[in-house]
């Protein structure tokens, strides 16, 4: 069980208040907590089939799934606080690439993970997929970062 001093920090979990969306872009909402295992190299992945944001220009919806995957360091997302931050962009207008790029900076900022990377696997609209890849790694994850981004590359020539 987690102890008071492990959860500081941590808010928004369990407190029914915490349910409101919010309607603008909102990284402040970001809430971390103290990772259990550091010495252990791990990864988490968060699959979020519903994001929305808007096209920057005509103001149009654009739907996707976002794929985070990190490996911790010290700190780790809690979840509640990154399905809140992610619906913030629902009116926030923004193109695809920025999106997925923004998201990954927000966490890296939020937790200084040893690896993490984003993807953003958006619906057609005009008959286009964008599927945007954003990765960062620390000074000893360099090989893992591209590598990860050779096999995305490759994935997209295969489609």
């Amino acid at each position: 069980m987690r102890t008071q001093e492990e959860l500081q920090g941590v808010t928004l979990l369990g407190n029914k208040r915490s349910a409101i969306i919010p309607t603008t872009y909102a990284p402040e909402i970001l809430e971390a907590f103290v990772n259990k295992h550091p010495d252990n190299e791990y990864l988490v992945t968060f699959h979020c089939p519903e994001f929305t944001t808007l096209c920057p220009l005509t103001g149009q919806p654009d739907y996707a799934t976002i794929v985070i995957s990190y490996i911790p360091r010290e700190k780790m997302v809690e979840s509640k606080s990154l399905k809140l931050y992610l619906f913030s962009f629902r009116n926030h207008g923004d193109f695809h690439e920025d999106c997925v790029n923004i998201i990954m900076k927000d966490l890296v900022r939020l937790m200084d993970p040893k690896y993490i990377e984003v993807t953003g696997l958006f619906t057609p609209r005009g008959g286009i997929r964008i599927y945007p890849f954003a990765n960062y790694a620390d000074a000893d994850h360099q090989e893992l970062r591209s590598q990860r981004l050779r096999e995305q590359c490759s994935a997209v020539l295969k489609m």
